[in-house]
């Protein structure tokens, strides 16, 4: 089923205790999209500067299951920059800088052939533009959105109505106190449920994620990796990894989705190829390992996550 994703194309620089990156290949919509690609085709609705390098591009269209052709290049502008460092344990980081670029220019169009997409998220950027986002995709069977800390204190009232019109929503689990001020993550969801969502999907670093549905709770742990090089972007793969699932899920068995929203079942699958995609991309920076990684790779690295967990 057609996959659409909204958000930030980006260029930024990193440090972590393993290294640095400098001026790389970043961004919300960037990250989930490599995510989604491995599942299911993804259109990617986003805006760069002409400062974006011919090597970002060159990398955005070396996944074959993206289409591009939603991605405005704005001759002038400038592309959204970010600077980042994580501390020792790389479960907090600092925000460096923050250059808004083309995110403070009008959001970009969406294509007249993409209007007809199924499956939709709202990748972390305003939630006014997300609404109006959202609402360009009528035959939507399943809208989900990100947000973060930024929005919850700057835009409030526009975050309040998307949560009333989405089926779900992901964020981090120091944001869902922050949305809800319950310190309890299974509490704070269930208030964000109040708000509107079928579910709500609570990503807890390496301490995997939680999902609180109206039909049940669901858990998982984190892939236990070897080795992290840079978390910056595991969020936005963790979430294409799982949309992408479902968009699949549902194209081949279109019967099963016919109604709005996703399962407990489905999403509980949907979150171990999500937790999956995202020990990939801890592994490099930037889109590194997701440019390199293979279908055979992938499939291993969920047989062994699948049977740890008792997921089929």
């Amino acid at each position: 089923m057609p996959l659409v994703v909204t958000g930030t194309i980006g260029i930024d620089t990193v440090y972590t205790p393993s290294g640095h990156a400098q001026s790389v290949l970043g961004g919300s919509c960037t990250y989930f999209a490599a995510a989604a690609s491995f599942h299911a085709p993804v259109r990617i609705v986003a805006a760069a500067g002409d400062d974006l390098p011919a090597e970002h591009l060159e990398t955005i269209r070396h996944f074959p299951g993206i289409d591009a052709s939603g991605l405005e290049i704005r001759k002038g502008s400038k592309t959204f920059r970010w600077g980042g460092k994580y501390h020792d344990n790389m479960d907090r980081r600092d925000t460096l800088y923050t250059e808004l670029g083309v995110l403070a220019e009008a959001p970009p169009k969406i294509p007249d052939k993409f209007r007809d997409s199924e499956f939709v998220f709202l990748a972390n950027t305003h939630p006014g533009v997300q609404l109006g986002m959202l609402e360009a995709f009528p035959q939507r069977r399943l809208a989900v959105a990100d947000t973060m800390d930024l929005w919850i204190n700057t835009a409030r009232p526009e975050l309040d109505k998307l949560l009333s019109k989405v089926d779900g929503l992901v964020l981090n689990y120091d944001e869902a106190e922050l949305l809800t001020g319950k310190r309890n993550s299974v509490a704070a969801a269930r208030h964000i449920l109040e708000m509107g969502p079928t579910f709500v999907v609570v990503k807890k670093g390496e301490h995997g994620s939680l999902l609180i549905h109206r039909e049940g709770l669901g858990a998982l742990p984190a892939y236990p990796a070897e080795q992290v090089v840079d978390p910056t972007g595991a969020g936005d793969s963790f979430a294409g990894g799982m949309m992408g699932f479902l968009a699949a899920a549902g194209a081949k068995h279109p019967g099963n989705g016919s109604r709005r929203g996703a399962s407990l079942e489905s999403l509980m699958r949907a979150l171990a190829h999500g937790t999956v995609m995202a020990s990939f991309n801890i592994e490099s920076f930037s889109l590194d390992r997701l440019r390199t990684l293979t279908r055979e790779e992938l499939d291993a690295r969920y047989a062994s996550f699948a049977g740890m967990m008792r997921v089929h």
